[in-house]
């Protein structure tokens, strides 16, 4: 059963994997829910690096969204989007 308006369900695929989320949220949100925490790595350190300020301002959630690198925590979910993490450089 579909349920029309927000509280709809979408599905999208993070690093291949199919994953659930509720229409309105936020990719980071959808990730956070599904048990991401680690959503990628520091350039330099190597560092786990997740959600912190949930606005779209310390880019610690930068995530490729259909091929674009984004704050995943500004992004809404849709229907079939593809979210992958950016490959750390060597």
């Amino acid at each position: 059963m579909t349920v029309p308006g927000p509280g709809r369900r979408l599905r999208f695929t993070f690093d291949g994997v199919s994953l659930e989320a509720i229409a309105g949220q936020s990719v980071a949100a959808a990730l956070w829910a599904a048990g991401f925490r680690a959503l990628a790595r520091a350039p330099r350190s190597g560092a786990p690096r997740g959600p912190f300020c949930a606005m779209g301002v310390c880019q610690d959630c930068l995530l490729l969204v259909d091929g674009v690198a984004v704050e995943s925590c500004r992004v809404a979910v849709r229907e079939g989007l593809v979210v992958e993490r950016p490959e750390r450089p060597a």
